[in-house]
């Protein structure tokens, strides 16, 4: 008898202990949707050149790029004026056919969700995330969340500067409105007001 009893007591699991395995779920599930998504980002070939506007060092950059990718197709979201981009990359010997320039954008948000269905669209599966290195945290989330809600995955290539890191209150802000824009369609522009970056020659920041 006294052997059943203590069987018994050992299987007794206590609620304090189940609160925990359920909470576990969720952890190591979403641990094993990044490490999915880190697989994929090293291991699937980008697709084309995605290009963040707001600075000119941006598309300098990506035009160096492109000429070790001559097979991949350049999208540069609300950057510099037509022109002035137009001939970074003519500088560079880029075919025009390869640019694709997109003026929709006002902001980091909008630079995914105004470019994601179509670049779906074109079967586009993974693109090289050009940006400054100190938005790119910011742009990483967003486009995460963006991008990926399309099945889309981006490999980050940050572009060095002088300017001192974001404040990870705008990653939050635009993480929440990335998230608002999948469920409602709407990106939530109403916050920008508290966004009161300087603009950047030749195109304000995002």
């Amino acid at each position: 008898m006294v052997l059943k009893a203590n069987s018994q007591r050992k299987k007794r699991v206590s609620p304090q202990g189940n609160r925990l395995k359920l909470l576990a779920i969720p952890l190591i599930l979403a641990g094993l949707g990044w490490l999915y998504l880190d697989l994929r980002q090293q291991w699937l070939k980008p697709e084309a050149i995605f290009v963040l506007g707001g600075h000119a060092d941006r598309e300098r950059f990506a035009a160096k790029l492109a000429k070790e990718y001559p097979d991949l197709p350049i999208w540069v979201s609300s950057g510099s004026p037509r022109r002035y981009v137009q001939k970074i990359f003519k500088k560079a010997g880029i075919p025009p056919e390869r640019l694709h320039l997109d003026y929709n954008a006002r902001d980091t948000v909008t630079n995914f969700t105004s470019l994601a269905d179509q670049l779906k669209a074109q079967g586009i599966d993974s693109v090289y995330l050009v940006t400054s290195d100190n938005h790119m945290r910011r742009a990483r989330l967003v486009g995460e969340i963006v991008f990926g809600s399309r099945g889309i995955v981006i490999k980050p290539v940050t572009v060095p500067s002088q300017s001192p890191p974001e404040p990870l209150e705008k990653s939050l802000r635009d993480g929440f409105r990335a998230i608002l824009w999948i469920i409602t369609g709407s990106t939530g522009e109403f916050w920008l007001e508290s966004d009161s970056s300087p603009p950047q020659f030749p195109t304000q920041s995002k």
